[in-house]
């Protein structure tokens, strides 16, 4: 059977232009003009859309088994349909037993068996003394390895010291496979003093400075080992520079910064708004717009969401205590309209968009031969969007387990209409329409 999915803008490695997409057995077999035709084909006509590769989001917390309760797979998964994501990366850590060994990754799967509405595939983690399981995970067939330099907030993943990653980067150095870092350094970091309530008391405590040294640190390791260290979630845009410095010179460091530190400022967020906690926190405007000006210079290398989801109590929204709630935002279904927003108001096209979103992400987790481009031989993942249309977020309609978001309310540009997986339609019109047909995805590359 052959599936034919034709429209004006399909967004190709080399450009956007009309063309007729053919799929057969979930991957893409030709890409020919839109006004091709062939006999008893499953037609697609998304002519008024856009027809972008399906995003592959590199940082989301699933965080099943053992927390179901924050999200599972299920409603991460339906989350992500519904925002044209057709793949993601899961960290290593807030699931129990977290993702550090064999046994954690075996447990990961089993827990995602028939709940994936889209692919899934697996960092593994990095925490003191576990080198030795490193090499099989690799061979299980994680993407990668997550590491935190500061306490990551649940004490089944310690925070790794430098000496861990002294003990750690030699094995990844000769897996070949990339480390991916939590950047904030925990001797720089402040004892929170103030107000609860007020979101300075939280961003004075995560200072810019605790960014640099981190990063400071992991450059050194590098280049000594020769690693690739992707740096999650950038908020600080004063670290641009000893980035931009280090690739200059060689060293194999990519950067990801995510929909929130392009979208918010510090100046903006209310008293007792801890739907906005995160960590880095969220910085001033100032930061944000050179964000986004190394994101379009190529500095920064993609935009993946740090989707953390929590209940409400946990969030501490009723007394809206910043130091005590937890520090994660949910914005799985919402980072192509939000991203879009911010990058169409400074002039960018929606052909960034799928290197930022889509292929960058899907080369870092090794992904990059199947995911994440509209290319012969690729995975049939779609998402068929309109640029223009607008819409007010209402939480209450996210996929996500709990209505919780700092999107609450804001008028966003961009509305997925479908999303294809593997040649699959998962989401149209509002609706997850296809039953659970993801897959968890070992590195391939």
């Amino acid at each position: 059977m052959i599936i034919v999915i034709r429209s004006d803008r399909v967004v190709l490695p080399d450009g956007i232009r009309p063309a007729a997409i053919h799929v057969i057995d979930g991957r893409i077999a030709a890409i020919r003009d839109v006004g091709a035709r062939i006999d008893d084909a499953i037609e697609i006509d998304a002519r008024t859309s856009t027809v972008m590769p399906g995003l592959v989001d590199s940082h989301v917390h699933i965080n099943d088994p053992g927390r179901a309760d924050w999200e599972g797979f299920e409603h991460a998964t339906r989350a992500a349909a519904a925002g044209g994501v057709t793949t993601l990366v899961d960290m290593p850590l807030n699931s129990i037993p977290p993702t550090t060994g064999v046994a954690g990754f075996e447990a990961k799967q089993r827990a995602a068996e028939g709940k994936c509405h889209v692919d899934v595939a697996c960092w593994g983690g990095i925490v003191p003394g576990n080198q030795d399981a490193l090499a099989p995970l690799a061979r299980a067939g994680v993407a990668g390895f997550k590491c935190f330099l500061s306490p990551s907030g649940v004490d089944e993943f310690q925070h790794a010291t430098e000496r861990d990653l002294r003990a750690a980067f030699p094995i990844v150095a000769e897996l070949g496979l990339p480390v991916l870092a939590h950047a904030e350094w925990p001797a720089a970091l402040l004892e929170t003093q103030g107000d609860p309530r007020r979101y300075a008391t939280w961003l004075n405590s995560r200072p810019p400075a605790a960014e640099h040294a981190a990063i400071d640190l992991l450059i050194r390791l590098s280049r000594e080992f020769d690693v690739h260290v992707h740096v999650v979630h950038l908020a600080s845009a004063d670290a641009l520079p000893m980035i931009a410095q280090a690739r200059a010179a060689g060293v194999r460091l990519t950067v990801e910064t995510c929909p929130h530190y392009l979208t918010f400022a510090a100046e903006e967020i209310a008293d007792g708004a801890t739907t906005f906690k995160c960590a880095p926190p969220i910085r001033g405007r100032d930061h944000r717009e050179r964000l986004w000006q190394a994101l379009a210079e190529g500095t920064i290398d993609l935009v993946a969401t740090d989707h953390s989801p929590a209940p409400p109590a946990l969030k501490h929204l009723d007394d809206g205590d910043f130091t005590r709630a937890w520090g994660g935002i949910a914005s799985l279904q919402l980072s192509l309209a939000a991203v879009w927003t911010g990058a169409r108001a400074r002039g960018l096209g929606v052909d960034r968009l799928a290197e930022w979103m889509s292929a960058a992400p899907a080369r870092l987790a090794g992904l990059g031969q199947v995911k994440g481009r509209i290319a012969v031989g690729y995975d049939a993942d779609f998402v068929i969007w309109d640029p223009d249309a607008e819409a007010v977020v209402d939480a209450a309609r996210l996929q996500h387990r709990h209505p919780i978001t700092p999107y609450q309310g804001m008028r966003l540009r961009g509305q997925v209409r479908t999303t294809i997986l593997r040649g699959e339609v998962v989401f149209d019109r509002g609706a997850v329409v296809a039953s659970a047909r993801g897959r968890v995805c070992r590195r391939v590359c």
